[in-house]
Order: structure tokens, then C-alpha cells, then sequence
């Protein structure tokens, strides 16, 4: 039987970065190091897999945004409908590897494996955790079961859904929870358990050259709404030249909106520009509302960085008013 043949796409990050000291862990740079040199520090992968490496970006991942997404996800695809692929391992930063993963989850068409993994500590590192990441990533990459579910994480020696990622600590090696996370050595039983991605899945034709630009805001205790009023004017100018915007804000308890800003907000805002109105809470789901307007959209288990890669992907799939309520409510 021949070995899986697995195609990683680097990117950049800690997983790749390098410092000058191998006991420092935080004065380090990110990006340094290309795709080959990642597969040189893991000589046990070619007992794993036939790999076929590329680099698409090297950078620190907190530059990493909508601008990649699409490159990056058309890269994957491609890699994904060769016939000669098995699956598709990124290396990415942890700084925004959750924003990423989903996006790529909603917007992946297939039913191969593609799994994520990153570094909290730099590849120069005495106890450097990138290698063991990339190699357990390709080991899962390597079992058909572990398309079932979408788009997976592997960190620390555990399985995380990308629809629940979320990095908690920033610089414990075991920085990243998801609710139904499994260990490394899950069965295909328990692989093919995982919810489907069926609910979350758009198509973003190949003539979208760029994402829309939807902004998260915060509500804090007595934040004034006029931070509020300058973010839904700049969107509006930004609608009127990209042709869609969006607004996502992440509001205290169940998505409560403070009466200040809802006046603002009745005010100010365009009847088509859609806001999203999310918890910051991080966990659990948010009351139904039927007395909001049309374009008011409610994110129910989404934290408000999905709810904003959420509301990108189907704005750039090109889908308005009741057909994107629909689709961004249904999860």
C-alpha cells in the first residue's frame, strides 16, 4: 500500500520562528523559517506520508487577515480536488489561527482531511511543541475519518473542532480550548462523531476578488455610543465603495445592546448594512429575538470573532437581506 500523500501549506508564525537564545520563548520573531526547514526538524514524517510542501505566506499571525483568507483558501481547495492528495496540513501563528480555521471551515468544499496546527513556543526553543504538533497534524491527516467534521486543529496532543476554537492563554503550551476536542489517538468512531460542517459550509465564487470589511466593536460598562455612531458612518462610506459591510458587536450577558447605543444605532444605522449582535461571554447560547429589524442578525452559540468570519464569508458569497439571515442563523 502506498503512504498518504499530504500536501502542507506554511504560513508563517511561531511554528516558524526563531529567537537567539533557545531558552527564550517570548523575544522571538515569527515567520523565519520556510516549509522546507519545518519538514528537516521532523525527519519521522516521511515514515508517515508523501509530502508535498509550498509556502503561501511566512508571517506573524497577527498580520494575518481576510486579505490571506482568500489566497489561502483557494490554495487549500486546489490542493484538496487533486486527485493526488490525501489531505492538506497549515502551519499558522496562534494569534488568529481560530479567525482562520473557521473561516476555512465555512468556506472548504470537501471531503478530504485539513488540519491546522501552530506552535506556542518558537521552533528554537528548548522544548520547542511545533515539531510534535506537525507531526501528530500529518498523522491525522493521513486517516480519511478525519474529513468527517471539517476543518481540525491539532495542539497539544489533542483534536479541536474549528467551529468551537478558541485560543485562552497567551503563552501556555496548552493555550486552545474547543468543546469537543478529542485526544490525539481518537478512533475513526469518534473522528466520524464530530458534527458535521453541513450547517456552515457557503461557496465563495472564484470571481470574488476581495472580502467585505465588517467590524467587531466591543460594549463595555458605560462605553459611549459614540464609538458606536464612528464605526457605522465609516461603514456605510466603506458599503457605498465595496458594496456590502457588516458589524458585529460583542455585547455584554445574552447580546444585550445598551439603550444608549440602540439609540445611536436606530439613528445612524443603513437599513441594508447588517450588524450582528453577539455575546462576549464565550460560552452558551443567546435568547431568540423577534422584535429586531430585518438586517439585525442574532449569532445564538457563536462567539463574536466567528460571528464576524461568519458574517465576511457570507457577505462575499454575495448573499443579502433574508438569504443571509438564513444562512448566518443557522447554526
Amino acid at each position: 500500500m502506498r503512504r498518504p500523500r499530504i500536501a502542507l501549506v506554511a504560513t508563517g508564525g511561531t511554528i516558524a520562528g526563531t529567537a537567539a537564545s533557545p531558552t527564550d520563548t517570548t523575544g522571538y520573531t515569527a515567520g523565519q523559517l520556510g516549509a522546507a526547514e519545518l519538514l528537516g526538524a521532523v525527519p519521522q514524517l516521511s515514515a508517515l506520508a508523501e509530502l508535498h510542501a509550498e509556502q503561501l505566506f511566512n508571517i506573524d499571525s497577527k498580520d494575518m487577515g481576510p486579505a490571506h483568507w482568500l489566497p489561502l483558501l483557494r490554495r487549500v481547495q486546489a490542493l484538496a480536488d487533486d486527485g493526488d492528495i490525501d489531505g492538506v496540513v497549515v502551519t499558522h501563528g496562534t494569534d488568529t489561527l481560530e479567525e482562520t480555521a473557521y473561516f476555512l471551515h465555512v468556506a472548504l468544499a470537501t471531503a478530504k482531511p485539513v488540519v491546522m496546527t501552530a506552535a506556542m513556543r518558537p521552533a528554537t526553543a528548548l522544548s520547542a511543541d511545533g515539531p510534535l504538533n506537525l507531526y501528530q497534524a500529518v498523522q491525522l491527516a493521513c486517516r480519511p475519518a478525519a474529513g468527517r467534521a471539517g476543518v481540525l486543529a491539532v495542539l497539544g496532543d489533542r483534536i479541536l473542532p474549528a467551529v468551537h476554537l478558541a485560543k485562552r492563554h497567551p503563552s501556555a503550551v496548552d493555550a486552545f480550548s474547543s468543546p469537543g476536542a478529542l485526544s490525539i489517538d481518537a478512533s475513526d468512531t469518534q473522528l466520524q462523531a464530530l458534527p458535521s460542517p453541513r450547517h456552515h459550509r457557503i461557496d465563495l465564487p472564484d470571481g470574488v476578488q476581495a472580502l467585505p470589511p465588517v467590524e467587531l466593536l466591543t460594549a463595555s460598562a458605560g462605553s459611549s455610543p459614540a464609538l458606536a455612531a464612528a464605526v457605522v458612518r465609516a461603514l456605510a462610506r466603506a458599503s457605498q465603495v465595496a458594496g456590502r459591510a457588516g458589524l458585529v458587536l460583542a455585547l455584554p450577558g445574552n447580546a444585550s445592546l445598551p439603550a444608549s447605543w440602540e439609540t445611536v444605532l436606530a439613528e445612524d444605522l443603513p437599513p441594508a448594512l447588517p450588524v450582528v449582535l453577539a455575546s462576549r461571554c464565550g460560552a452558551g447560547a443567546t435568547a431568540h429575538r423577534a422584535d429586531r429589524p430585518g438586517n439585525w442578525l442574532q449569532c445564538r452559540t457563536l462567539d463574536p470573532l466567528k460571528a464576524r468570519v461568519r458574517l465576511i464569508a457570507g457577505l462575499g458569497a454575495g448573499l443579502r437581506g433574508a438569504r443571509l439571515k438564513r444562512w448566518f442563523e443557522r447554526v
